[in-house]
């Protein structure tokens, strides 16, 4: 049985013995969005944050930053916000780097303390500090900073 997901976006619903029909992954559904549009995507605001671990808040509107145009698909209850942006802020697409660029900036500069510099970089392996520091001149200064001082393993 193959179920719409969205106008254009099919999927094979998988079933659990217990819970019935499972809602199909967010990402796999975003994934398919890029595919077929040729879009680049990068997870954005709240979403960001909660991917890395960042924020428990789990956002029913799951936002995307996009170098295609904005719109607003709609999967059952759920919506997949996607946001035309600057090439600037899509030259980190899809690396780690982007995602933590994106949930800082949702955090906010005076929300982020030593602890969330900590747990943050404890969510990051050594390629991944490596990447940060390729990319460090595509974050604004302040989150440049906090680059700086995980790759330097000064947040330990």
């Amino acid at each position: 049985m193959i179920r719409q997901l969205a106008r254009g976006l099919y999927d094979y619903p998988r079933t659990d013995d217990k819970l019935g029909e499972l809602a199909a992954p967010v990402d796999d559904i975003a994934r398919a969005l890029g595919g077929r549009d040729a879009l680049r995507l990068q997870p954005s605001g709240a979403y960001a944050a909660n991917l890395l671990g960042l924020s428990t808040q789990v956002p029913m509107r799951l936002v995307y930053l996009t170098d295609g145009r904005s719109r607003t698909v709609q999967v059952g209850r759920r919506q997949i916000i996607l946001k035309q942006t600057s090439p600037r802020n899509m030259a980190t697409a899809g690396r780690i780097s982007g995602l933590v660029i994106q949930a800082l900036r949702h955090i906010g500069r005076d929300h982020v303390d030593e602890e969330l510099i900590v747990r943050l970089n404890r969510r990051l392996d050594e390629d991944a500090h490596r990447q940060l520091i390729k990319d460090i001149r595509y974050a604004p200064g302040w989150i440049a900073e906090i680059f700086r001082r995980l790759a330097g393993g000064e947040a330990s």
